[in-house]
């Protein structure tokens, strides 16, 4: 069934319907109101179990900051077929990394500080020239035209080039690595459920690509030990990892390189093109922005918040039999955790489905998460976005929709993005 009109009631509620993510927003307005522990019988990862829906802002960062209560389900992101298929290709060590490098809690902090930090998390500054070059280079191919389909000339690219650079892949790879790149997000567009299944025919086609990534990736790193660069696969194939001070295996940094491909290119161009389209529909936020620069980073931080491009994952168990808002959670029942929904709690942020330049603390909202497991990327995405903000503002005026050309509508799945937006502008002198 497709969901063509918005749900009036909680039993006309499924966030993972066909259809469904155009009325999003209005239903977390219900799920706050009637149902913020929302059960999804039978949809638990065992027989007989169940999962849950966590809506409330208060409830999810609760949960994300308790590992103990709350641990990560690594089974997230990949099934146990893809697993199989990628180590019957020869890179089972990758796929074992991704559990293994960062088991706990203590090695997922050093994993962060003495790996993916200095590139992509606090030290993701180093990258703000290269960022600006590329923001500047993109606008150039299409500013002379008065118009851009957006997604195409901006948002997708430049996120792309950005990781592309830091790792130290070649640019000329951009059209492979970003087959590779929906071939890694495509279980959390075309999945289904809140596991974001796939049929067993999709999981082989698609596992077998991205085994030809994994490929890739050791051809790379291969390089890059013979001639290592100023780059972050450079920097794995030679850093001295951990207490032991030991080096880094062929299928831990695969890992690591794996990862960092997937969180630094689909989320930020949703993110990228939020904000152009808000841009383009409220012209008094380009003008106060304009105005005050400073405000850019709220800007961005609201945003986010408004439009988190991903609004939910089901990364979560119950370890221990709990009890949240007087519902009833066993053991090992799995948890979708909302953060799309916890950002528009109007208990925790006044005015919640509006851009406000004066909101206090802007960042605590919970489109990275938040405690020990955030996004270890929220720095580059961040930067990337401030860049790109100040770089529209610079460039471009009177920027709005184009007329007759955009229909807004949603991509399927979990993440909330647009399949495109045509833009007019004029040029900023």
């Amino acid at each position: 069934m497709t969901i063509t009109r918005c749900p009036m009631h909680l039993d006309e509620i499924d966030l993972f319907e066909e259809g469904a993510e155009e009325f999003w927003f209005e239903s977390y307005e219900i799920l706050h109101r009637d149902a913020p522990i929302h059960r999804l019988p039978g949809e638990g990862d065992e027989p007989g179990s169940d999962a849950f829906i966590v809506s409330k802002y208060e409830d999810i960062a609760a949960i994300v900051k308790d590992p103990a209560t709350f641990p990560i389900r690594f089974e997230q992101g990949a099934n146990n077929l893809e697993q199989e298929i990628i180590a019957e290709h020869g890179f089972g060590d990758a796929v074992n990394a991704r559990q293994t490098l960062r088991p706990d809690i203590e090695q997922h902090k050093q994993h962060r500080h003495q790996l993916t930090d200095p590139w992509v998390g606090t030290g993701a500054g180093r990258h703000e020239g290269m960022v600006a070059e590329a923001c500047h280079r993109l606008i150039d191919n299409w500013i002379a035209d008065g118009q851009v389909e957006f997604v195409k000339g901006f948002a997708a690219p430049l996120p792309a080039i950005s990781i592309t650079k830091i790792l130290g892949f070649p640019l000329e790879d951009l059209p492979r690595l970003r087959k590779w790149e929906e071939a890694q997000v495509r279980r959390f567009v075309y999945g289904k459920t809140h596991k974001n299944i796939m049929s067993d025919e999709d999981e082989r086609e698609n596992a077998r690509t991205l085994a030809e990534f994994h490929a890739y990736i050791q051809e790379q790193i291969d390089h890059k030990r013979r001639h290592p660069e100023d780059d972050m696969v450079s920097f794995l194939t030679q850093v001295q990892y951990g207490d032991e001070k030991r080096p880094l295996s062929h299928g831990e940094i695969a890992s690591v390189a794996y990862g960092m491909n997937i969180g630094g290119n689909e989320t930020t161009q949703y993110a990228l093109t939020a904000e152009a389209h808000l841009l383009a529909e409220q012209p008094q936020l380009a003008e106060e922005l304009r105005a005050d620069r400073s405000k850019v980073k709220v800007f961005v931080e609201e945003a986010m918040r408004l439009y988190a491009p991903t609004q939910g994952l089901s990364t979560r168990r119950a370890a221990r039999d709990v009890n949240l808002r007087g519902v009833d959670i066993p053991k090992g029942s799995l948890l979708h955790l909302r953060y799309g929904a916890g950002n528009r709690d109007e208990e925790e942020f006044a005015g919640a489905d509006r851009v406000d330049l004066q909101r206090r603390k802007p960042a605590r909202h919970l489109t990275f998460s938040q405690g020990p497991r955030s996004c270890p990327g929220s720095g580059l995405s961040r930067l990337e976005q401030n860049v790109a903000v100040n770089a529209m503002l610079d460039r471009l005026d009177d920027l709005r929709l184009a007329p007759g050309k955009n229909d807004l509508k949603r991509q399927p799945g979990i993440m909330l993005g647009l399949w495109e937006l045509h833009l007019e502008f004029s040029e900023r002198r």
